[in-house]
């Protein structure tokens, strides 16, 4: 994997991708947020050597490179699943190039559902730790000490200087933010109503088929992370309803003005 990664950091540096500030992943329904960045380039996943493809409606699948709050970002206009049958060492790859391109600060964003009852559907809870169901790891194999260590400490997978700090941010917007644990299913079926209580009863706020693989690997490498949750149903009882992608997607566009305003400030502060 190294020399894959590698050989994906030149093809991307040798396009004038540099001197980056922020990684930036966009999840289902979020990656309009691209219309906040002056972009200076744009990459199908296609064109990148050894990047996987999405096969996911609403995922486009470009990587956009330009300027946002005067910071240079380099964004993900769709990600990768376990589901789709990459490996989560496929899935993650993206992340250890943006590493290696120089970027130490990952916002990663997703559309989940809530089992929280005090959460309603397009509100916006900022991720402040996760619980990780899913049935593979990215780091099971060979450690290869040129990422990171065998054994990484995960007693702060977002970092809390940056949580503060978006936290103010919406408050200061006078933007609804709630904080809360995100767990991470394989998918991509929709929960049952007994999974969702059992995703209440582990202790979560929200749940979703994503964005744990990504912070793990993130963390392996010693990058700082800042995660952000779209409500976009419920799972609690009595409100538990019939759920579909396109209602995932229509639900995530409701809160895209409020995230957007949050990421360009909070990029802005720091």
């Amino acid at each position: 994997m190294y020399k894959k990664v590698l050989e994906t950091v030149k093809f991307l540096e040798e396009k004038g991708i540099n001197n980056l500030d922020y990684g930036i992943v966009l999840g289902t329904g979020l990656g309009s947020l691209v219309s906040i960045i002056d972009v200076e380039l744009k990459i199908p996943y296609s064109e990148i050597p050894n990047f996987p493809v999405s096969t996911v409606e609403g995922h486009s699948g470009t990587l956009i490179f330009g300027k946002l709050s005067g910071k240079n970002v380099l964004a993900m206009q769709g990600r990768f699943h376990y589901y789709e049958g990459w490996t989560l060492q496929q899935a993650t790859f993206p992340i250890r190039v943006m590493k290696f391109l120089g970027i130490e600060r990952i916002i990663v964003s997703n559309a989940s559902g809530g089992v929280n009852s005090n959460f309603k559907v397009g509100e916006i809870m900022l991720i402040n730790d996760h619980i990780n169901m899913m049935p593979e790891h990215p780091l099971r194999g060979e450690n290869d000490k040129r990422f990171g260590q065998r054994f990484v400490d995960m007693h702060e997978p977002y970092n809390l200087k940056m949580l503060e700090t978006m936290q103010n941010v919406a408050d200061n917007n006078n933007i609804k933010v709630h904080q809360g644990v995100y767990l991470a299913l394989q998918g991509p079926t929709f929960e049952t109503p007994a999974e969702y209580r059992m995703v209440r009863n582990m202790g979560a706020d929200t749940v979703g088929m994503s964005t744990v693989p990504e912070v793990i690997v993130a963390k392996h490498m010693n990058m700082d992370c800042l995660g952000i949750s779209v409500i976009t149903d419920l799972g609690l009882e009595g409100k538990v309803e019939e759920v579909s992608h396109e209602a995932v997607q229509e639900a995530a566009k409701t809160a895209e003005k409020d995230v957007c305003k949050l990421v360009e400030e909070f990029v802005l502060k720091n």
